[in-house]
């Protein structure tokens, strides 16, 4: 679980900000399931430059709430979350700060988008969220609130969760679980009742966060109860060591057959093998051309981006800009192989007529 953040402050001298807005996303990973957004009454004047960039002045904040009125729902609604934020050595340290006025100490694992966006998405101009977004075709509103910043911060998480093919995020999520919860049930049906009845790729996990087993499924719960039930002596083996099990929906089978396979390429899990087998060379009829799919949910879409005659990668868009500005495209996509599996797998979704649309460009 995520709690992802925003936090404006006062400005001033360095570790004697004050707070005056907070907004906090709960995120499963693929939906928030709760939120906190607040002003908060700093006690202390806001910088003049402060008021001119986020808008917020001194008497809007009268009748906020201070930061000791509010402590608790944070602590509440941050219980067994990372905190992710943009720059969240900030966002952390201003929390940090204001719990030790109150004398409580505040402690918690802490992923950064910014980090996460430069190893994921290289080669960027700038990594400001306003300027990467837009880079990415990502909309923002309220620019300099909490809240907007926040929104935005999700979107971009959930585009970092897809490039994640390392698992660095989930590793880091089931490390500051463990620390709070001694050992997960061996009990296969509390595994088998959180598995969602949706398309993609499932990943288990031993005690210590790391990959031992990659699977999909059209029907990942039935993926699940499929490994659960296994009777063989290598899977009695890999039931013993399951501390956990993580899901990535992807809407499209396609996807979670180029993910599984690229995924277990580069993470090498105990308890998977691959079959080698001799694949034809696959090629396209046309060079240059965008294949696009149903999506994770109905306002979204799946894309797969073929240039110069070679797959560069797969992703997900929400708008229609995006699609039609290539440049946007490339900074989206997951980059894969253009190997033989891979073409093989979209050449076969392409001439069984499976793609939604195909948009053909120069």
């Amino acid at each position: 679980m995520y709690a992802i953040l925003d936090i404006e402050t006062t400005g001033g001298k360095y570790n004697e900000e004050g707070m005056t807005e907070i907004a906090i996303h709960k995120f499963d990973g693929k939906k928030v399931v709760d939120k906190f957004i607040t002003l908060v009454n700093p006690e202390i004047p806001i910088q003049p430059f402060v008021v001119q960039l986020t808008g917020i002045n001194n008497k809007m904040l009268r009748n906020a709430p201070k930061f000791h009125e509010i402590a608790k729902q944070i602590i509440e609604i941050t219980e067994d979350c990372v905190i992710v934020a943009h720059n969240s050595s900030f966002d952390y340290r201003i929390l940090k700060n204001e719990f030790n006025r109150l004398g409580y100490n505040f402690v918690k694992d802490t992923l950064c988008t910014v980090e996460l966006s430069r190893k994921l998405i290289p080669d960027q101009e700038s990594y400001s969220l306003g300027k990467l977004c837009k880079s990415l075709g990502i909309p923002m509103s309220e620019r300099h609130r909490a809240n907007g910043d926040a929104l935005a911060t999700i979107k971009l998480f959930k585009m970092l969760l897809n490039k994640d093919v390392d698992k660095t995020i989930i590793k880091a999520n089931l490390k500051a679980e463990g620390k709070t919860k001694s050992k997960l049930s061996s009990h296969f049906q509390k595994l088998l009742d959180k598995s969602p009845r949706k398309t993609g790729v499932f990943y288990v996990h031993n005690e210590q966060g790391d990959v031992i087993y990659i699977g999909k499924n059209k029907n990942m719960r039935t993926g699940v109860n499929q490994l659960l039930m296994r009777k063989s002596n290598r899977s009695k083996s890999l039931q013993k060591k399951i501390y956990d099990i993580t899901f990535e929906e992807t809407g499209s089978l396609l996807i979670s057959s180029i993910k599984s396979y690229q995924a277990i390429e580069k993470n090498k899990p105990r308890f998977n093998t691959v079959s080698k087998k001799n694949i034809p060379t696959t090629v396209f009829n046309s060079n240059n051309a965008l294949f696009i799919d149903n999506g994770r949910g109905t306002a979204e879409k799946s894309i797969f981006l073929l240039e110069n005659g070679q797959l560069k990668g797969y992703g997900y868009v929400e708008l229609a800009y995006q699609i039609t500005h290539i440049d946007i495209v490339r900074n989206l996509i997951s980059p894969i192989e253009d190997n033989l599996y891979n073409r093989e797998q979209v050449k076969k979704y392409l001439d069984t007529g499976k793609f939604k649309k195909i948009i053909r460009f120069e």
